[in-house]
């Protein structure tokens, strides 16, 4: 898989570096603009442990023998969907918190949808009103618009051009770990899943990233927070971080993860 997924994948990571919060790196160290700074850990079936807008990519391996996962939720979704199409005002409860970070990590470019469109998505929608500037909206759109170039590359296509029939990459939750709550503001680390699709008969190939968030309840919505964010990783600083494992791996209940069930 190409480093462009991983800027794509990881574009809610790109977001807050980009709004000026440093994102936690593989190595436990804190970075800033998306730089992993360090190599990666290896983990179970050969999944990389690494925690930034750009993780080292790996396959994964469904493990052959499945393990229930332990902890399972029902998030609760947003009440409306904004202009952009993005679910918003989340309840005020700890599950609304962890949905709206669930819902800011889920990303689709396919077809004439780009990377620009979803940064740009996740920005208005999902970054607190105090961290947003018309300087950091043009950092996010440039960041973006390199990223769209990468991947046009990776797809054997011509920068601008829609993607080709069939082809994808997706970004979807599929597991989270609060680390501290309160009634008004949440740190919780998001797991991942990123597949991508280079057309109708290519091979899909997936991997996984794992991103710190901490959000804040504001004006009637939880937001992400730069400040919230800094404060998730000094909490976890000389923790391990948990490892990027798929529901079903025995280890996906062994480092604390809960795994997601559709709204209904």
């Amino acid at each position: 898989m190409g480093r462009s997924v991983w800027f794509v994948g990881a574009a809610l990571a790109a977001v807050l570096a980009l709004t000026g919060c440093a994102t936690v790196n593989g190595d436990g160290g804190v970075g800033g603009g998306g730089d992993s700074g360090g190599g990666a850990v290896p983990g179970k079936a050969g999944s990389p442990s690494s925690a930034s807008a750009d993780p080292e990519p790996s396959g994964y391996a469904q493990p052959e023998d499945w393990t229930d996962p332990q902890r399972w939720a029902a998030l609760p979704r947003g009440k409306r969907t904004d202009e952009r199409g993005s679910e918003v005002e989340f309840p005020h409860t700890t599950e609304g918190a962890v949905a709206m970070a669930v819902a800011s990590n889920q990303t689709a470019m396919e077809g004439e949808n780009t990377t620009v469109d979803e940064q740009l998505r996740l920005y208005h929608a999902y970054v607190s009103e105090r961290d947003q500037s018309p300087e950091v909206a043009e950092r996010v759109e440039k960041h973006a618009l390199d990223t769209d170039k990468m991947l046009a590359q990776d797809m054997g296509i011509a920068a601008g051009d829609p993607l080709p029939p069939g082809a994808y990459v997706r970004t979807t939750v599929v597991g989270f770990k609060v680390i501290k709550k309160s009634s008004h503001e949440v740190g919780v680390w998001v797991l991942a899943r990123v597949v991508q699709k280079k057309g109708e008969i290519e091979r899909e190939d997936s991997s996984y990233t794992r991103t710190l968030i901490g959000v804040e309840w504001q004006d009637g919505d939880w937001k992400l927070s730069t400040g919230v964010t800094r404060q998730a990783q000094q909490d976890v600083q000389g923790q391990t971080e948990p490892k990027m494992v798929a529901p079903g791996d025995a280890e996906f209940n062994a480092v604390g993860w809960t795994a997601i069930r559709e709204a209904s």
